[in-house]
């Protein structure tokens, strides 16, 4: 049970563990190709598809005759991850050894919609993903495996990425060792919420400390991506670096385009004008200067 990139990794490592996989539930096909309005499946779908899966995608899992389709599958087990519907107790009691999921974060921290994006731009040293037996709660459940990674200067796109690989692996081992490991229970009292990302956070504070706003940078990359304006039009940054330099906040310190913040500078390394591709820093610059001086919104 899942529906982004983030998921695809789980599929085929259970599908290359030799498991059986009965059935795959994602959500359901939403307008987006080159003209926004075909019909997409998810990308667990393509890829359960590729593999020869039978795919379901309904809209919601509340209806009797829903549940009682997917009781009818007499699974083991349900694997989810990212699947973005909410389960209700009949589904969660369905499987005979119960719903697993891979969650991006090192639990109890960062319960909820988007655990990467919010550890990045907290300034986490470490993240992770967790093994959790699924009940009822927001990410409430008992731990069963953990593995950590650093996060130094990656974004969530990067970041993302990493922990699916992370993630499919530790499931399959997982599985192999379930009948022997002992969940844990989550100490609620350290629990953190990772609330799903708006697209009013997305603008740049240039009066914010440089180091908050570099993460703010990584932690908005590649999606919904966090922006500023020059000369009225705006632009996305998805990767930046701290610099030496002081200024007015949003300003312009040099013709690098390093810019302050409300302390410190910092210096954009990747950038995105609106329906173009992403550029560095260098392709940038040769087509659009920044004067010394100018004031970003």
């Amino acid at each position: 049970m899942g529906s982004p990139e983030f998921a695809v990794p789980t599929l085929q490592a259970l599908v290359d563990a030799a498991h059986e996989v009965v059935c795959v539930y994602t959500q359901p096909p939403r307008p987006g190709g080159r003209r926004g309005k075909e019909l997409t499946p998810t990308p667990v779908h393509q890829r359960a598809s590729d593999l020869g899966i039978e795919v379901r995608h309904p809209t919601s899992l509340k209806s009797p005759e829903e549940q009682a389709a997917f009781a009818a599958l007499d699974a083991d087990i349900a694997v989810v991850a990212a699947y973005g519907l909410i389960l209700p107790q009949a589904i969660l009691d369905a499987p005979r050894l119960g719903c697993l999921n891979v969650h991006a974060s090192i639990l109890p921290h960062w319960r909820g919609a988007a655990p990467i994006h919010r550890a990045v731009m907290a300034g986490d040293p470490v993240t992770g993903v967790t093994i959790m037996q699924m009940e009822a709660g927001l990410d409430t459940g008992p731990m069963i495996a953990f593995a950590r990674t650093p996060i130094e200067d990656k974004t969530t796109g990067e970041l993302t990425e990493e922990l699916a690989e992370i993630g499919a692996q530790l499931m399959v081992g997982t599985l192999i060792d379930f009948g022997v490991l002992h969940p844990l229970p989550q100490d609620d009292a350290q629990a953190t919420y990772a609330a799903k990302i708006d697209k009013a956070e997305a603008r740049i504070d240039w009066n914010r400390p440089a180091e908050e706003v570099v993460r703010h940078v990584h932690g908005l990359s590649p999606f919904p991506g966090a922006w500023f304006e020059l000369d009225g039009q705006r632009l996305k940054l998805l990767r930046a670096e701290l610099v030496e330099g002081s200024g007015a906040p949003g300003e312009v310190l040099d013709d690098r385009f390093a810019i302050a913040c409300g302390e410190g500078a910092l210096r954009p390394v990747e950038l995105q004008r609106a329906g173009k591709p992403r550029m560095d820093l260098d392709t940038f610059l040769r087509g659009n200067a920044v004067a010394e001086g100018t004031v970003l919104g």
